[in-house]
C-alpha cells in the first residue's frame, strides 16, 4: 500500500523511474523499487515516528547485532517542522514561511506526475522520454530520488534485495565484524 500517491501517480512514478535507471543486463530501478523509496519520503509522516532517520547502531545484515535500522527515530520540534516544510511544504502556515514561501516535495511531484500525463504509463518509449526532456526540473528531481532508492539504505524503501549495492559492488553496512553488541555498545 503506497504512503503518499494514488495508484495511478505510483503506475506514473514507477515507469518514469524505469526510464530513468532502466534494466538491461544489471538491475535498474524496478528491482531495486525506487518507486517504493520515493512514495516513503513523501509520505514519511504517515508513519509515527516519521521515515526521516533510520536508528541503528547496526542493520545485522553482516552478522551480530539486531537490524537497528528498521526502527525509526523520533524527531525533534524543529526537526519535525524543517522536515514537513521540506516535504509538504509551507501551505501559508507562518511558522513554516519565515523564509518565504515554500513549494513542498509533494507539490512538486504532483504537479510533475500531471505535467508527464496520466497516459504515461501506456505512451511509447520515444514518447516517454520526450515527455521526460519536456519536465527538465521535475526529472532532475525525480533522478536524484531514483539515485536515492537504487543505493541507499534498503530501510528507506529503495534497494530491495540490496541490488543497487551488489551492482555497484560496495558491501554496505559491514559493521559490526566479529564484536558482540555488548563489546560494541558496553563501556
Amino acid at each position: 500500500m503506497a504512503a503518499f500517491f494514488t495508484d495511478d501517480e505510483y503506475a506514473v512514478v514507477e515507469a518514469a523511474c524505469e526510464r530513468l535507471i532502466p534494466t538491461d543486463e544489471d538491475p535498474g530501478a524496478a528491482e531495486a523499487r525506487v518507486v517504493d523509496y520515493i512514495d516513503g519520503l513523501l509520505g514519511a509522516f504517515a508513519t509515527d515516528p516519521p521515515r526521516i532517520w533510520a536508528g541503528g547502531p547496526f542493520s545485522g545484515r553482516a552478522g551480530g547485532g539486531d537490524n537497528g535500522f528498521e526502527r525509526f527515530i523520533p524527531l525533534t520540534a524543529l526537526d519535525e517542522l524543517a522536515w514537513r516544510t521540506r516535504i509538504e511544504g509551507s501551505q501559508g502556515r507562518p511558522e513554516r514561511e519565515f523564509n518565504g514561501p515554500v513549494v513542498g516535495l509533494q507539490q512538486r511531484y504532483r504537479d510533475g506526475i500531471d505535467a508527464l500525463g496520466a497516459d504515461f504509463v501506456t505512451a511509447k518509449p520515444d514518447e516517454q522520454g520526450a515527455r521526460l526532456r519536456a519536465n527538465p526540473e521535475f526529472t532532475s528531481l525525480l533522478y536524484e530520488h531514483a539515485c536515492e532508492g537504487m543505493y541507499g539504505a534498503p530501510e528507506y524503501g529503495g534497494n530491495q534485495g540490496l541490488v543497487g549495492w551488489r551492482y555497484i559492488g560496495f558491501e554496505g553496512d559491514t559493521q559490526p565484524r566479529g564484536f558482540t553488541d555488548a563489546e560494541v555498545s558496553g563501556p
